[in-house]
């Protein structure tokens, strides 16, 4: 049994349906990061997947147990992250484990988890006091405390430095070596292309395309080089030079449609060569997992879901609908909903 099933999931907001259709399965010990535009139903899923919101037809379990029905039986398990909010402002890091620790029958230690996501040395400041990304870091260890069997983590690594975020990577990532069922939802594409083992990606409450990094990196099937220059070259003389389509993908970053050989590569360095341009960075091969996101959700209309993995079903999320409502704190929250 998986440790996340969602099955064709379809939450309505009147005539509105946030999320269509949705399914999706998550098991112990991997990451899953979801990804859509906003409005595209991340939100409204992870509420049902946490006991907050009810579903409008089908079903989601988590650990087998309905997240509403079996509410109770459900929070000991489960940990949450949110980005903001929840946390009395006064109130000291290690104070704000050591509260929600008293809630569990076996917590992890206060002083251990404060020194897991590197805060040690801010034990005695107070919340209002953190950084953004000391804060984030914090928010954490507060979803953590309980030692969870699922994680649901909002946006982990938004506005943390380089190292924290490296930080961050590396505690997912142990999550799931011990067995952790992780759900990440973020904004950050490079994020989830580096931490996540499988990558659901939603649009307007429906499945796009799902897989791992790899598969969807490959999905496109075609070859291309990338290349940085000065904006606004000349794109046609060097199409005509490459024998090959030349677009300008944003100011100063270019994409050439074809196979990324050596005689291609030179072929390219030798045009920028002639007229002096200078080479700005060079990618060879696959599209990136950004790349992938971009074109899926920008299909619009009646597009069937298209799976990668064919051993997990159809994945999808619905639209964010305001701020992230619910029914009173939960020890395992950490904090309120954003």
């Amino acid at each position: 049994m998986a440790t996340i099933e969602v099955d064709d999931l379809t939450i309505a907001y009147g005539p509105r349906r946030a999320v269509d259709r949705l399914s999706f399965t998550a098991d112990a010990g991997e990451v899953l990061a979801l990804l859509g535009p906003n409005g595209a139903g991340k939100t409204s899923t992870v509420e049902a997947l946490e006991g907050f919101r009810r579903p409008t037809e089908g079903s989601v379990r988590v650990l087998g147990l309905d997240p509403v029905a079996q509410h109770d039986q459900l929070m000991p398990h489960i940990g949450v992250m949110l980005q903001s909010g929840g946390v009395y402002p006064g109130i000291r890091p290690l104070e704000a484990l050591a509260l929600h620790a008293a809630f569990y029958a076996d917590a992890a230690d206060p002083a251990e988890l404060l020194d897991r996501v590197g805060l040690s040395h801010l034990r005695r400041s107070t919340w209002r006091q953190l950084s953004g990304g000391e804060q984030q870091r914090l928010s954490l260890a507060l979803a953590l405390v309980g030692k969870p069997r699922v994680a649901f983590l909002d946006e982990p690594a938004a506005g943390v430095d380089v190292q924290g975020r490296q930080l961050i990577r590396s505690l997912v990532r142990d999550l799931a070596q011990e067995g952790v069922c992780v759900l990440l939802t973020t904004h950050d594409i490079d994020e989830a292309e580096r931490v996540a083992d499988r990558v659901v990606i939603l649009d307007q409450g429906r499945l796009i395309i799902s897989g791992s990094p790899g598969e969807l990196m490959a999905s496109g099937g075609s070859q291309e080089i990338r290349f940085g220059a000065n904006a606004g070259i000349d794109t046609a003389s060097l199409g005509k030079e490459m024998m090959a389509a030349v677009e300008e993908v944003s100011p100063g970053e270019y994409r050439i449609d074809v196979e990324p050989s050596p005689a291609n590569i030179a072929a390219l360095t030798n045009w920028l060569a002639a007229r002096d341009l200078p080479l700005g960075d060079l990618r060879a091969g696959r599209q990136r997992l950004e790349d992938v996101f971009l074109r899926m959700t920008a299909i619009t209309g009646e597009v069937p879901a298209v799976r990668i993995d064919p051993e997990h079903p159809r994945n999808g999320r619905s639209p964010r609908k305001g701020p992230r409502r619910r029914t009173g704190s939960t020890p395992s929250s950490g904090q309120s909903t954003s």
